[in-house]
């Protein structure tokens, strides 16, 4: 192995030569095999010799120049080192002395702020204790012979600023007390408390007898400042319940306000009298309460006065219950048999002669109904309803008032919710057995009673008839006046119920209401449906008689009117909801009534509930008393209008034959032409006009739909029928025909029109062109119409003339 001059070694017996750095160059004489190869392979090597010769005498030209940059650097670090020296020295004899004056400075710096922290704190505790003195003497010198009372009251409002452990402090022990007042400071403040409340006490009380407002006021203010805010909550709650119980007493007496105890609002009066009463006191008082005591203290006069009240609402809800005796009308009207009703759903015995319309039972329910009657009188009860429905609707605001001042004054936007001092009250608890049970009760009875007493007094409007000669007499719509009497109650009682602004009460009255109509009232019109009214022929293939008919569309008229007046009446109180949604909103005048929490949305949510349950229960028995209306009356004459229309009509005639016809008959072409449709419009109008009379818009708009599908299925069975069987000439006449009987029945009604689309393409699909036809075959699915007739019915459409 040989050195280079640049460090780079030429291993002997290897393939390859390492160069400058870590490259390694490869030989070329490693892969020479031949003399050419060598040749181009040592010119490669010699071209390589120069350049590294050129780099190397480069190298050698440059070291007279670094040897020169050495020589500076070597004179550079010279100086340095001297430098380096003095500052080192400098360092250790200046810098040190100054950095132990700093570190000295600075602690005794700490050390004066410390001092001056406990200076302050010292020069505090010392203004404090004079503060605490000057309290003291102050008061004492106050409750002496000047007997300021306020300034004594200001003293002690003073000294409460002052931190007790300053007080009750060994210094404030040794430098305040002196010989004039020689006790601990502590305990001469406290015993100051005690005699100045004392003092306040006697002369608050005598003031309150003396009825001397402004000496009231005087000493109620004080009672805050010497701490005993409770003492004289507690204290101004015991006068002005004083005053709530006088007035209440007042308005007990006989005849006050020019009422008797016999008055039927008498008692109502004077519940709500206490009310206002009460309201007024802590509305007038409220201010002066907070601006003296503090926010949200008026809450503790409100739950001392709330406890006279529970009294004197008490006495008088007591007394009410008493003299109305309702204990002994709720027995009376818990133990009511409802003897119509329950007579009315038993099955009755058959009977000749018209029914008697006060009563379906036999023997003597006119009797009984007399003698229950007089076991409870239905005006006194309503009465009673009234009376409780004026208590608790002032009873409701109340609460709500109260409620109101008892807010958290710090979330004034949060939701009204009932107060503490209302749900732990005693009358609140009298209010719901005493008040809100009697009423629910009797209301359910009076409801009940009156639906039952609306149908023992039920007539069907007269005049009515089916002869189109006869004029009608009345005012539409026809129904039975039990349905006017019913709706008139319902609404009634929702309004009475609502009046109260108690959730619970017309959540009670709603479900009354559901459970009396879903039962008793649609029970009651069932049961008229189907044993008294019910369109039965007589003899068998006859028709039913006149005015069975005539009742059983009044009947089913009288559910229609029953659903349209209950959703007027639930519609007046709530916002329906969309078809997509499920909850109802209450009407504004709804949510002030119902302003607790969500008490509105759940009531409109009830509302809606009891409109939704009943009207489909009423149309479910209304749809099926429109179908037997068709089943019983318009089928039957349908089928003879029908076979009177087609009785001699030939539509394998052609049109040489139907002229010829004409002819012999002396008629002219197009009166035969027009027979079918003239005999089917003379007969369809003695059928369906007097119907269309009698019966309201939507249920004669029901029948009509039922009787439309029953006649598009004859119609187009009789085309089918008719398959091959029938002329060119008479598949037109059919068309013609079948097109008269539709506009007849439709009289420009699309919707019913819609109904007879099969029957209008099976003629269409009959009369078509043959080139027209293939052309409709040829596009298939794409021939823009939309079918409502099967391929198999098609094939016989197109069959339908004969060949």
């Amino acid at each position: 192995m040989s050195a280079l001059p640049n460090g780079t070694t030429l291993r002997r017996g290897s393939d390859a030569i390492p160069t400058k750095g870590s490259q390694i160059l490869v030989s070329p004489l490693a892969d020479a095999s031949d003399v050419a190869t060598l040749h181009d392979a040592l010119t490669s090597l010699y071209g390589r010799e120069n350049d590294l010769t050129t780099r190397l005498d480069a190298l050698v030209s440059s070291q007279t120049d670094l040897n020169r940059d050495l020589g500076r650097l070597d004179l550079l670090r010279a100086g340095l080192s001297a430098q380096i020296v003095a500052t080192r020295s400098v360092s250790n004899d200046m810098l040190s002395s100054a950095a132990n004056t700093a570190g000295d400075l600075s602690s005794k710096v700490k050390w004066l702020d410390l001092e001056k922290i406990r200076v302050d704190d010292t020069l505090g505790v010392v203004e404090q204790v004079a503060e605490l003195k000057a309290c003291i003497n102050g008061v004492v010198g106050s409750m002496g012979a000047p007997q300021d009372w306020e300034a004594a009251a200001s003293y002690l409002a003073r000294s409460s600023n002052i931190p007790e452990d300053i007080i009750k402090g060994a210094f404030a022990a040794s430098i305040v007390p002196s010989v004039e007042v020689p006790d601990a400071p502590w305990v001469t403040l406290e015993n100051a408390k005690e005699s100045l409340c004392a003092l306040f006490l006697r002369e608050f009380e005598k003031a309150a007898a003396d009825a001397d407002g402004f000496k009231i006021t005087r000493f109620f203010k004080l009672f805050p400042l010497i701490g005993r805010a409770d003492t004289g909550l507690d204290v101004y709650g015991r006068y002005v319940c004083q005053g709530v119980a006088g007035m209440a007493r007042s308005a007990l007496k006989e005849g006050a306000g020019g009422q008797t105890r016999q008055n039927g609002f008498f008692y109502a009066n004077a519940l709500i009298s206490l009310f206002e009463n009460i309201a007024r006191i802590v509305d007038s008082h409220g201010g002066l309460v907070e601006r003296h005591y503090g926010a949200g203290k008026m809450v503790r006069v409100i739950e001392r006065i709330q406890m006279e009240a529970d009294v004197q609402g008490g006495i008088i809800i007591d007394t009410w219950t008493d003299e109305r005796r309702i204990e002994r009308t709720m027995t009376d009207v818990k133990s009511y048999p409802f003897s119509f009703l329950v007579q009315s759903f038993l099955p009755q015995p058959s009977r000749a002669g018209t029914p008697r319309i006060n009563s379906p039972a036999v023997g003597g329910v006119a009797s009984s109904r007399q003698s229950e009657d007089e076991g409870v009188d239905m005006k006194e009860v309503d009465g009673r309803l009234s009376e409780i429905a004026v208590m608790l609707g002032r009873w409701s605001f109340y609460t709500r008032f109260v409620s109101a001042k008892c807010m958290d004054p710090n979330q004034p936007d949060s939701p009204l919710v009932l107060a503490d001092a209302m749900t732990k009250s005693n009358l609140y608890k009298k209010i719901g057995s005493k008040l809100t049970t009697p009423y629910n009760t009797m209301m359910t009875f009076f409801f009940r009673r009156s639906i039952e007493k609306a149908f023992q007094l039920d007539e069907y409007p007269s005049g009515l008839t089916l002869n189109l000669n006869r004029q009608v007499e009345g005012n539409t719509p026809y129904i039975i006046s039990a349905v006017d009497d019913a709706m008139y109650i319902v609404n009634a009682v929702i309004e009475k119920s609502v009046s109260t602004a108690q959730r619970t009460i017309l959540s009670s009255t709603i479900s009354s209401v559901d459970r009396v109509l879903s039962g008793d009232f649609i029970g009651m019109i069932q049961r008229k449906m189907r044993d008294e009214s019910y369109p039965k022929p007589t003899v068998q293939g006859g028709f039913p008689p006149e005015d069975k008919i005539i009742q059983f569309m009044v009947l089913i008229n009288s559910l229609e009117m029953a659903n349209q007046y209950l959703s007027r009446i639930i519609s007046t109180r709530i916002i329906a909801p969309p078809s997509d949604s499920n909850g109802a909103q209450p009407t504004e005048e709804l949510q002030k009534l119902f302003c607790f929490e969500k008490d509105a949305s759940s009531v409109a949510i009830e509302l809606h509930a009891l409109q939704s349950k009943f009207v489909s229960k009423s149309t479910e028995l209304l749809n099926e008393g429109v179908h037997r209306l068709f089943i019983e009356v318009v089928r039957t004459r349908l089928r003879l209008i029908l076979n009177d229309t087609f009785r001699d009509a030939d539509y394998s005639w052609t049109e040489e034959e139907v002229l010829e016809y004409a002819q012999q008959n002396g008629e002219e072409e197009g009166d035969i032409l027009e027979t079918v449709t003239r005999r089917f419009e003379s007969g369809w109008d003695r059928l369906m006009k007097p119907i269309a009379r009698l019966m309201t818009p939507t249920t004669f708009s029901s029948l009509l739909d039922q009787t439309a599908s029953y006649l598009s299925k004859i119609l187009e069975k009789r085309i089918l029928s008719s398959s091959g069987k029938t002329s060119a000439y008479g598949a037109i006449r059919i068309e013609r025909d079948f097109t008269g009987i539709v506009d007849t029945v439709a009289r420009g009604d699309y919707r019913v029109r819609e109904v007879f689309n099969k029957v209008t393409q099976v003629m269409m699909v009959a009369n078509m062109e043959d080139e027209e036809w293939d052309e409709i075959i040829a596009l298939g699915d794409d021939d823009g119409i939309e079918w409502v007739i099967t391929d198999e019915e098609r094939k016989k459409a197109r069959g339908l003339v004969k060949q």
